[in-house]
């Protein structure tokens, strides 16, 4: 079933990126993918987002570092970060919407995924 809502994936690592991109793809989300940081900041302002799902230990921004600039360009975007760093700072938690270990099967993140996104469209109205 497809669905209109756009992810952001973001993540150093190529071939888990595109991993996800395809088990997201598969469960009917349109995904835009990014490398680092400030590749995502530029998808993220030129277009449509529903969703981030944004990896942590990045070269150059790190995942806190990459939310904070999203939340001062569009505060409402839910943002899961989904790491593999088990002592995250706090600042960086307080930031995102939620947080999910990589270690978690794709069923996990999916259902995640589609309940911030649900969230976060009930909370808007229907303009998003």
């Amino acid at each position: 079933m497809m669905n209109p809502y756009t992810v952001l994936c973001v993540d150093d690592e190529a071939l888990g990126l595109q991993i996800r991109r395809a088990l997201l793809e598969v469960a009917g989300y349109r995904v835009l993918t990014a490398l680092d940081g400030k590749a995502a900041l530029v998808l993220f302002e030129d277009n449509q987002i529903h969703a981030v799902l944004l990896d942590y230990l990045m070269p150059g921004m790190d995942g806190g570092r990459v939310a904070a600039a999203m939340r001062t360009i569009k505060p409402n975007v839910p943002i899961l970060l989904h790491s593999a760093c088990v002592d995250l700072p706090q600042e960086t938690i307080e930031v995102v919407d939620a947080t999910l270990p990589k270690g978690e099967g794709p069923e996990t993140l999916i259902s995640r995924l589609r309940l911030l996104i649900e969230a976060s469209h009930m909370s808007m109205g229907s303009n998003r």
